[in-house]
C-alpha cells in the first residue's frame, strides 16, 4: 500500500506537493469515490484524473542514461518522422513508463537520465536543489578574459540572469575553440545563449555529467545504460 499523493508523483503525474493539491483539489477519485489527502492505494485500486485511470507498477526504483545523439528530440511529442530519444529506450512489457530527467534540444548530444520515480525525476529538475551540469563546448569566435568574466558572473539575457558556475579552456583548433562549462541551472538552450551573448557561436554541444553522474566515454550515441544501486542512492541524495 502506497499513500495516495506517493503513487500519484511516483506515477509521473507531478511533485509530491502537485499531487497533494489535485486531491485538496478534489480532482482525484478511488474506485469511484472522491479522494482524501492520506488515503491509501494498492495495485488493485482504481485511481482516474480527468477521466483517465492512473496506472503505477509497484517495483523497484530504476534509473536508466540515454547518450541522447544530436537531431533528436527530447520529447514524447512526435514531429513528422523525426527520432524521439523515447525511441532508444528499452521497451518491453517488463519495463515501466520512463520519465525524463529533464532534456536537451535537439541539436545538443551527451547524458539524459531516465527514471520510473517520477519523485526523483521532479526532485533533480527542481532549481532549488542546484544539481550542477556539465558540457563540452565547440565554438567559434574571440575568447578573452572579460569575457570569461562576464560568463562567470552572469549577462543578462530575455529579462533572466544567465552564468557559468566554471569555465575550462579547451583546445584550440583554426577558428574553432573547445571548452568545459557547468552549470547550476536547466534552462532552455541556456550553453547557447550565453556564448551567443559574447558573439560566439556554438558549434557543437554535449552534455557530460549530471550531478555525481558522468557519461562513460564507451556509450556510444543512441545506446543506454543502467544505474547501478551505488549511482542511483548518489542520485536520491542530491533530490533530498
Amino acid at each position: 500500500m502506497l499513500r495516495l499523493q506517493k503513487f500519484l508523483a511516483q506515477s509521473g503525474l507531478g511533485s509530491r506537493r502537485y499531487c497533494e493539491k489535485l486531491i485538496k483539489d478534489r480532482k482525484i477519485t478511488i474506485n469511484g469515490s472522491i479522494a482524501l489527502l492520506g488515503a491509501k492505494v494498492s495495485e488493485d485500486d482504481e485511481v482516474i484524473y480527468e477521466g483517465k485511470r492512473i496506472i503505477f507498477q509497484f517495483s523497484e526504483l530504476k534509473v536508466i542514461m540515454l547518450n541522447k545523439p544530436p537531431g533528436v528530440l527530447s520529447s514524447r511529442k512526435r514531429e513528422k518522422k523525426i527520432e524521439i530519444v523515447f525511441d532508444f529506450l528499452p521497451n518491453t512489457n517488463d519495463e515501466p513508463e520512463w520519465i525524463a530527467v529533464g532534456r536537451l534540444d535537439i541539436n545538443t548530444s551527451g547524458l539524459m537520465l531516465f527514471t520510473n520515480d517520477g519523485t526523483l525525476a521532479h526532485q533533480l529538475m527542481h532549481p532549488s536543489y542546484q544539481i550542477d551540469r556539465e558540457y563540452l563546448v565547440r565554438a567559434r569566435g574571440h575568447f578573452d578574459e572579460q569575457i570569461r568574466q562576464n560568463m562567470l558572473s552572469g549577462v543578462k539575457i530575455e529579462g533572466q540572469i544567465y552564468k557559468f558556475s566554471d569555465i575550462v579552456i579547451g583546445e584550440k583548433k583554426s577558428s574553432n575553440q573547445w571548452f568545459t562549462v557547468c552549470m547550476l541551472t536547466g534552462k532552455n538552450r541556456e550553453v547557447r545563449k550565453i556564448f551567443q551573448s559574447q558573439d560566439l557561436q556554438v558549434s557543437r554541444l554535449k552534455r557530460v555529467r549530471i550531478g555525481p553522474i558522468f557519461l562513460p566515454s564507451t556509450l556510444k550515441e543512441g545506446t543506454y545504460l543502467r544505474l547501478t544501486e551505488s549511482q542511483i542512492e548518489q542520485l536520491k541524495k542530491y533530490g533530498k
